[in-house]
């Protein structure tokens, strides 16, 4: 089995698949999100498996964004009609067209999660799309992954170059890019602040899924996986902050644009109320007439107060964003303000693609790697075979987030099917390796393979400082949602244009609790099986003897 095991063709092949499965959305819409608040085995298959049903939709939708991106005007730019054709469409306006677009034409998101409603055919289409790229890159196992990941890897970072040379050039760049690199003194007394640095570097590497683990069983046993390892965590960060500088730039254009607006709409608004002449009213000399003409005219200025917003380049640049909020609102409503706004459209939604589609190589991996080295299944079918029934079954059960109420129930997925399971698994994997396995005999192992010796560094990080973090955000999680309470999620009031909070139902937080327990009780049960067996062995070959 050993000898006819396929291997990376080359040793770049396996760098750049890591690669590929880290470097993902994450670092595109969770660190920009996370600077912006703070100022700077068995278990694994069925978390992999809960993944891949719900991530893959974020490669659908992307798959539907940028089919649009090819309209001229982009069709989140405007508001639609109404049905006499008279005015706007009345939730659009409530709320804003890049909103409208994304709850409305590509959701068409119901009130709440008890209304499923019916499957939306054309981002079901689109998920099944994206379902069938998976299958063909991951068909031929590592000889077709192993190309596709040149392309998954360094695809985007073309992207991003080409998006900070453009995002750099914009109006409001250094508005976005200083706020980003002012660092909030206070948060470091914060520690939410760094509970959320450390778990953004642990679900950024991916680690505890499987993936990893299954693309390095690939290579050859005399492969450095130390040298791999510093290497991809070093790209990984790297990126991070490059898509950081990238996002905060076009962030800034965001907020000065929208804060300009804002300006000038109370300029309009003065103008016309008071009969100014045309042009004497500007922004540098807007608070002093607006002193003025409230001294002068007190009753007419209090009429007119109610409709004056009260505009601030701070707070536009202060409302925090992150996930499918920054993807799919907030990009889009910088980029349709862009010159040429089609082809930055498609440009970034091709990036987010080879993002999703590149991480989906990784999960599926962790998935597929157990399933065929089982020679129960393997003597049954073949590869090909055992890949397309995980990719059907994925497909089947993603539909669910195609449907009315889909949004919600990813939001489920995202938030609980991957957390406290993840801590877990990497925790047990962690004290398996150093306390049961034993960390000298790893590092003999280690030492056989690379050819040198482990240093101090990571023996104390593995059998020390990694224990006790995870441990720590463990428990960090677990108080959080006990003292959070009643889980609640987000909701889209079409009558007001915007998100209201609701509570979670019983049989939604029923389904949030098996998706936790489902995964982390395969340890347990694991071992109370394995327990058994080797007993039942033993009574075995007692009787015989």
């Amino acid at each position: 089995m050993d000898e006819a095991r396929p291997l990376w063709a080359t040793p770049l092949q396996f760098v750049f698949a890591c690669i590929s499965y880290a470097v993902g959305l994450g670092n595109v819409w969770r660190f920009p999100y996370l600077c912006q608040m703070y100022g700077g085995g068995v278990a694994s298959v069925v978390v992999s498996f809960f993944l891949s049903m719900y991530y893959n939709v974020i490669n659908a939708w992307a798959f539907w964004y940028l089919f649009h991106s090819f309209q001229d005007p982009l069709p989140w730019s405007v508001c639609p009609l109404n049905g006499n054709r008279t005015g706007y469409d009345e939730e659009c306006e409530k709320a804003s067209s890049t909103q409208y677009f994304w709850y409305r034409k590509t959701l068409n998101i119901s009130p709440s999660i008890q209304e499923s409603g019916a499957v939306q055919w054309e981002p079901a289409l689109c998920l099944i799309l994206a379902w069938l790229l998976v299958y063909l890159c991951i068909l031929r196992g590592t000889e077709s992954t192993g190309k596709v990941v040149y392309f998954t890897a360094l695809l985007p970072y073309c992207v991003l170059m080409i998006y900070l040379v453009r995002g750099l050039t914009l109006h409001g760049a250094t508005n976005g890019l200083a706020y980003m690199f002012t660092p909030k003194v206070e948060q470091l007394a914060n520690p939410k602040a760094w509970i959320n640095a450390a778990t953004q570097i642990f679900f950024s590497l991916g680690l505890g899924f499987g993936s990893l683990i299954a693309f390095a069983s690939y290579n050859e046993p005399s492969n450095d996986c130390q040298k791999h390892t510093v290497i991809v965590s070093i790209i990984n960060s790297s990126t991070s902050i490059f898509a950081s500088v990238v996002t905060f730039s076009i962030y800034g254009f965001k907020a000065t644009f929208n804060y300009e607006s804002c300006l000038n709409k109370v300029i309009l608004l003065l103008t016309n109320s008071f009969d100014l002449e045309d042009g004497f009213l500007t922004v540098s000399n807007l608070e002093e007439v607006k002193s003025y003409l409230a001294s002068a005219y007190p009753s007419k200025y209090s009429e007119v107060f109610p409709q004056i917003k009260n505009c601030s380049l701070e707070s536009e640049l202060e409302t925090a964003v992150q996930g499918t909020g920054l993807a799919f609102i907030v990009y889009t409503e910088a980029i349709k303000n862009m010159e040429v706004s089609q082809l930055w459209s498609v440009l970034y939604f091709f990036m987010l693609l080879m993002l999703g589609i590149g991480s989906m190589l990784g999960n599926t991996a962790a998935i597929l790697t157990p399933l065929t080295d089982s020679k129960v299944i393997s003597s049954y079918l073949p590869k090909e075979a055992i890949s397309g029934l995980v990719c059907l079954v994925n497909c089947a059960i993603g539909l669910v987030f195609t449907m009315e109420a889909g949004n919600y129930w990813f939001d489920i997925f995202n938030d609980y099917a991957a957390t406290l399971s993840l801590l877990l698994i990497v925790l047990v994997e962690t004290v398996a390796v150093c306390y049961l396995y034993g960390l000298r005999r790893f590092e003999s192992d280690l030492k056989a393979m690379t050819g040198h010796a482990l240093n101090w560094y990571w023996k104390a990080m593995w059998g020390g400082v990694s224990p006790l973090l995870i441990i720590s955000l463990f428990v960090f999680y677990l108080s959080d949602y006990i003292i959070t309470g009643t889980l609640q999620y987000q909701a889209w009031d079409a009558s007001q244009g915007q998100l209201v909070t609701k509570d979670y139902p019983p049989y939604a937080l029923a389904i949030t609790g098996l998706l936790v327990a489902s995964s982390t009780m395969c340890i347990p049960l694991g071992a109370l099986g394995t327990f058994i067996v080797r007993h039942l062995k033993r009574g075995d070959t007692a009787s015989v003897a």
